[in-house]
């Protein structure tokens, strides 16, 4: 692992694989570091022929924190929101967006495969916005298009995300087991052990609750992203887990219908992580997009 400068701010990232392998980005979701891309899945990634590159986003991990910027008041946003008005964020997807271009200009890589998990998937839609010429392909995983006529999260997801912050390390490892949970996939329940030694290297390496609000507000403010995403023309992978109970599945269809002549992969029993029984089948479905782009270029 090793910083950079990247759009102006300090990135923590590394790589996988031979650097004369097709790029990909990784990009996290919200709060999560990019340890939570797993190492053997970005080994097996890497083992497809891909350079991997991951990384953490701005306030989170071991990258830049903005605590200088404040925390954001979530409730003067929604009533803003409510009242037809735009609401500010500390910062939004495109700084995040930004970042992860910074990383590759850093790294002189001129176009990638990118992908994204959760906000994530949201980041690298933003990418493909902002700059679709950069990006050869997109994988959006467990994701959503930002549309507000998509069903919400289910009470239970939506409260075990939303429930205080822990404030010493036993707490936040067993407010990790608490929400992992809930959101994570039933038919592939991770065993407690692993778990919570996964919880407790994610608090190690940085615990920073704080950051999440901001991410939070970036993706509030950054509304819907349909309409834009309707006029997008690129090769594009949909993965969601038909048991997500934070990012409903429709989200999935919603991308897909969106992105026009992208392919949806629904997995059952899958719900808002990515288990490993699942990685082989992820992985394929990724090395076959980046792979067929490439050799069609």
């Amino acid at each position: 692992m090793a910083q950079i400068s990247a759009n102006g701010i300090t990135l923590e990232y590394d790589t996988f694989g031979s650097d004369s392998g097709r790029p990909l980005l990784l990009v996290m979701g919200l709060g999560a570091q990019m340890i939570h891309w797993r190492d053997e899945f970005c080994r097996q990634l890497a083992g497809r022929d891909h350079y991997v590159i991951r990384f953490d986003n701005r306030d989170s991990g071991l990258s830049e924190k903005f605590g200088h910027l404040g925390i954001p008041d979530m409730a003067q946003m929604a009533a803003r929101l409510v009242a037809g008005e735009p609401a500010e964020a500390p910062y939004s997807l495109d700084d995040m967006a930004a970042d992860a271009f910074g990383l590759l200009d850093a790294l002189g890589i001129d176009t990638a495969h990118i992908c994204g998990a959760s906000m994530g998937g949201m980041i690298v839609q933003v990418m493909a916005l902002n700059a679709p010429e950069r990006i050869r392909s997109l994988t959006s995983i467990m994701s959503s298009t930002g549309n507000p006529a998509l069903p919400p999260s289910t009470e239970e997801a939506m409260a075990a995300m939303l429930s205080p912050a822990a404030t010493d390390r036993e707490g936040a490892i067993e407010r990790t087991l608490r929400v992992s949970g809930v959101i994570g996939s039933p038919a592939y329940p991770v065993a407690e052990e692993i778990a919570r030694a996964r919880a407790a290297e994610s608090y190690d390496r940085s615990f920073y609750p704080e950051g999440v609000a901001r991410q939070i507000a970036a993706i509030t403010a950054h509304g819907n992203r349909r309409p834009r995403l309707e006029q997008l023309s690129l090769p594009a992978l949909v993965i969601h887990g038909a048991a997500d109970p934070l990012v409903r599945v429709e989200g999935a269809h919603d991308t897909h219908q969106a992105l026009k002549g992208s392919t949806l992969k629904v997995l059952e029993g899958m719900g808002h992580d990515l288990p490993e029984p699942l990685w082989s089948e992820i992985v394929d479905a990724i090395a076959d997009l980046t792979a067929g782009v490439d050799r069609a270029a």
